[in-house]
């Protein structure tokens, strides 16, 4: 036998032994595909990446930690969680705090899946982490960091969810304006430097700048960058774009406002035609909705409010029209008008990418608190909220097309308690705020799993609020698919093609 036909051979039984799963097949030359169709299998490992909370010396953080339980999974495997060197607001990486007692001990350590984990820190030494799950504890894996600050710019809560590592992040909503202090926040879970490109754009394109080419973000290290200093131009609306040009990070913006409190701005889901941009809350007294698309034409979108009684036209914002590179804003004002809603964006004519979010403002003079809400994917097979109260939580379903059955399953508490399920209908075009299932006999928090059981898209978000003297604080956090299973092709073995 030839060595090259060898080599093939033991490549092939190499490709085989890592995937467990997939196999070499060829057509039988009838013109129809025999295989069966591909299987949906837990995922054996995960990473996650969470910011540094907070530079505010009143910050408190709350840290929760869950994978829900998955059909298939391992019975076996672990989450373990690791402090990123930290870095100041300009990028210069501060390697000595690797070794203080803070940083060597993570905040919360995660449990067996379908009971979640919480811990808590505080003051503005927190560091930003690196997480990985591996067997049982990696499908559907999440992690939630909650941060309450007292006074100050950005009072008010902030809630983000700790993200996979990527190589490209649309970040659209946030500002260098007066009054903003925002902060593209950078982490790399590698055993390499990752180095990054920041770009910047406002209503009338890019901004030059050219602090934010070649950020460099050292191994299992973070860095944040504050945004009015790779700009001099101040722009209520900026659009950041993080690119990766070699390695992968972890990116989110902490957009803090002088007046209106801050929270983070999540990722944008990826460029694309139709948007949907779930979970406004009812009682919202201004919407600011920020769009850009990427290319190099001009986008010109449908507005429309999927409200509980179906889709509806918001007067006086039937469409948008986006200018292709520049950074679009419209202020929506309140548009819910006491009723749940969420933004569902289709073109008018043509096909033009677009990414997407909306800033909401709840509250009114002094006693005003802010969040953002960008565009996100459906929920897909599964969609997971760490850290939900026993009060204050608000769960939102969507259905921008046809109408779907959603099951929720609130899972134990942290300190006790039982899960609970409850299965609803949502109907075509409307957006239903439920009344989530609480756990019986609750103590602590606990996690919510949505899962799309028939039916179209759905794309949910979960808001949480908390009590206070001067304001409702609250931050949503959007629930796409949790990607815990990954879909494998079922084909059989046939080494004959290796020979020819």
């Amino acid at each position: 036998m030839k060595r090259t036909t060898l080599s093939l051979i033991a490549c092939a039984a190499a490709l085989a032994a890592v995937t467990g799963f997939a196999a070499v097949a060829t057509p039988d030359g009838s013109g129809t595909d025999t295989a069966a169709p591909a299987a949906r299998l837990p995922v054996e490992r995960t990473s996650l990446l969470c910011p540094a909370p907070s530079t505010s010396d009143l910050a408190e953080t709350q840290y929760t930690s869950f994978t829900p339980v998955t059909k298939g999974a391992e019975e076996k495997g672990e989450a373990a969680l690791t402090t990123a060197a930290r870095g100041d607001e300009d990028g210069d990486a501060k390697d000595g705090k690797k070794g203080d007692e803070k940083a060597a001990k993570p905040p919360v350590e995660p449990k067996e899946p379908g009971t979640p984990a919480t811990g808590k820190t505080s003051g503005s030494d927190t560091p930003a982490l690196t997480g990985t799950a591996e067997g049982g504890q990696a499908p559907g894996w999440t992690m939630q960091q909650t941060t309450e600050v007292a006074a100050g710019t950005g009072r008010g809560l902030q809630g983000v969810n700790c993200t996979a590592p990527d190589t490209e992040f649309w970040f659209p909503g946030a500002s260098t304006a007066a009054g903003r202090t925002d902060y593209v926040h950078l982490t790399n879970p590698d055993d390499s430097a990752a180095v990054v490109d920041i770009e910047l754009y406002g209503k009338d394109g890019a901004l030059k700048s050219t602090v934010g080419e070649g950020v460099t973000v050292p191994p299992h290290g973070t860095e944040s960058l504050l945004l009015s200093t790779l700009a001099d131009v101040k722009e209520t609306d900026v659009t950041v774009h993080v690119g990766v040009r070699s390695g992968r990070v972890g990116a989110a913006v902490q957009a803090l406002d002088d007046k209106t409190g801050g929270d983070w701005l999540t990722a944008a889901a990826d460029p694309a035609v139709d948007l949907v941009l779930p979970g406004i809350p009812k009682d919202a007294t201004a919407v600011r909705l920020v769009l850009f698309t990427p290319g190099g034409t001009d986008a010109d979108l449908k507005v429309r409010l999927a409200s509980p009684s179906g889709l509806i036209t918001p007067a006086g914002h039937e469409t948008v029209h986006v200018k292709a590179g520049m950074t679009t804003g419209v202020d929506l004002g309140e548009v819910t008008r006491g009723e749940a809603g969420s933004l569902v964006l289709t073109p008018t004519d043509g096909a033009v990418p677009v990414v997407a979010a909306v800033r909401v403002v709840r509250g009114k003079g002094g006693e005003q608190e802010s969040a953002f809400i960008p565009a996100t994917d459906p929920v897909g097979a599964r969609a997971t909220a760490a850290d939900n109260r026993a009060k204050g939580t608000t769960l939102a379903l969507t259905a921008p097309g046809e109408g779907a059955e959603v099951k929720v399953t609130a899972s134990a508490g942290t300190e006790g308690g039982t899960t609970a399920t409850k299965t609803y209908t949502v109907k075509g075009g409307t957006t239903q705020n439920v009344e989530a299932p609480v756990p019986a006999g609750l103590k602590g928090g606990y996690a919510l799993t949505v899962e799309t059981v028939s039916g179209g898209p759905v794309h949910a978000s979960r808001t949480l609020t908390v009590p206070d003297d001067d304001v409702a604080s609250f931050t949503v956090q959007t629930l796409p698919d949790d990607r815990g299973t990954v879909s494998v092709p079922n084909a059989e073995e046939d080494l004959s093609v290796l020979q020819k």
